[in-house]
Formats: structure tokens, C-alpha cells, sequence
């Protein structure tokens, strides 16, 4: 395998929870001296690419704010880029709606006069959220999600994420979202690729699911591998068309294949 930077999912392929997977700090580490820069990329909008870093790092492997992408931070490259300083509605909990303030997206609490909605994950998500879309969502108004992952892990199992909140907004809506950030979009892909400073072609992609990690490597033609440790498994890759490179136990066995 030829490659000069790797992009490295979090939840489920580095850490579990709050705790690193067996092997990943040494993995890690073996990447950064193989490669030229190694980019942590998360479906995960509710947590700030700071306080992954510091969390990253209190676990044993250094980080810092550039070294994380998030499905947040690429919703809000995307609303510069095409919607920048349109009015924008969250339907997303109050971590989300911290980032984007602080990232300077003008934000509006009245439906009526949204120019973006952007729906996201939201523990509180509520009956009145499906008002505020349906009062929100006119022909004009654009419809931005910032991740499609239908579950995450939770402690005692999959838990909704913001995919499901995403299509109960499409639901009552009628409305497709015009664009879902995150893993596997071609938005992502685009930013991390620019972040590691690499081609996406010399990029690998490590990760544990097949429908985000691996169809956006696929997509971009990184080199993609698939650890064992997370949500995909043998008989989801028997059932799926999305087809890794390679497939390893976990994120400890990735370095052995760079040679």
C-alpha cells in the first residue's frame, strides 16, 4: 500500500465511549511516523473538534483542533460556501447550536423567517420540532443535514442519530435534504482531503463502518480498510456493495499494512 496520509475514524475504530480500543494510541503513533499527516474524521456533531483533541490526547494520543474533522465543522464550511450569512434554523441540540453560533452562522429562533434549516442529532427532539420544520421549510428554504448515521453506539446499544431526526424531518416535510454533511459526502471528503494535504487517491481511509467510513473512500479512491471493532461486521459486508480493500480485526493491525 502506497499512502501519504490516512483519515482515521473515531467512535468505534479509535475509541469506545470514553475509552481507547485496545492498540489504537501504538497504531496511531506507527501512522504518523509512516505518513506524512494523520486526520481524525467523526460523524459525531454534537462534540467540538477541541474537546476531541483533549480527549484525545488525556487518553495518551496527542491532538490538536486541526488534527479533528467533524460532521459539524463540514456543515458549517458547506453553509459558507453556499449559504453564507442566510438565516438558519437548527433542529439540533444546544452542543450543535453552540458551534455554529461560535462559528458565526447567523442563526434565527423563528421558523418563519429561516433561509437554511439544518437538522442534526437532538435528544430533545420533540413534536414541535416537526411544527417548526413544516413552518420553516418553504419552497426557498434550504434543507441542510449534518450527518446520515440512523443510529450510534450507546452504552446499552444503537441508540437514533441524526440521520433519524433528518428523516422524520424529510418525513413530514416532503422534502429531501438538499445536502447531508459528514461522512461519505463529497463536501467531507473534499475537507479532509485538503486537510491532510494529500490527493485523496494517496489517502487511506480507516474505519469501522461500511456505509459512511468505506463508501466515502470508495467514492474519493482512498484506499479503504475496515476494522472489526464497531458497527460493521462479516455478514454486513456478505450483504453489502460497498466493498473495503482490506479488512482487519482493529485499527492495531492497519500499520502492518503500509509495509
Amino acid at each position: 500500500m502506497n499512502v501519504r496520509g490516512a483519515v482515521v475514524d473515531l467512535d468505534g475504530t479509535v475509541l469506545r465511549g470514553e475509552t481507547l480500543l485496545p492498540g489504537a494510541a501504538d497504531a496511531v503513533a506507527a501512522l504518523r511516523e509512516r505518513l506524512e499527516r494523520v486526520l481524525f474524521l467523526t460523524n459525531n456533531p454534537t462534540v467540538p473538534p477541541d474537546e476531541y483533541a483533549a480527549r484525545l490526547t488525556e487518553l495518551g494520543i496527542d491532538a490538536a483542533a486541526d488534527d479533528v474533522l467533524t460532521s459539524t465543522a463540514a456543515t458549517v464550511a458547506y453553509l459558507r460556501e453556499r449559504h453564507d450569512g442566510a438565516a438558519t434554523f437548527p433542529i439540533a441540540e444546544s452542543s450543535i447550536v453552540d458551534q455554529l453560533r461560535a462559528a458565526d452562522v447567523s442563526l434565527t429562533d423563528d421558523p418563519a423567517t429561516a433561509e437554511v434549516v439544518v437538522a442534526g442529532f437532538d435528544r430533545e427532539f420533540h413534536y414541535r420540532d416537526l411544527q417548526a420544520a413544516l413552518d420553516a421549510l418553504g419552497d426557498e428554504t434550504a434543507f441542510v443535514g449534518t450527518d446520515r448515521d440512523r443510529t450510534i453506539p450507546g452504552e446499552d446499544g444503537p441508540i437514533p442519530g441524526s440521520g433519524a431526526i433528518i428523516r422524520a424531518v424529510a418525513g413530514v416535510t416532503g422534502r429531501e435534504p438538499d445536502a447531508v454533511l459528514g461522512k461519505p459526502s463529497a463536501t467531507t471528503a473534499r475537507l479532509a482531503a485538503d486537510r491532510l494535504g494529500v490527493p485523496s487517491e494517496d489517502c487511506v481511509l480507516v474505519g469501522d463502518r461500511l456505509d459512511t467510513d468505506v463508501a466515502m473512500g470508495e467514492r474519493t479512491g482512498m484506499t479503504t480498510v475496515l476494522v472489526r471493532t464497531g458497527v460493521s461486521g462479516d455478514a454486513d459486508l456478505a450483504d453489502s456493495d460497498v466493498r473495503p480493500d482490506y479488512v482487519c480485526d482493529s485499527l492495531a493491525d492497519v500499520p502492518d499494512l503500509l509495509g
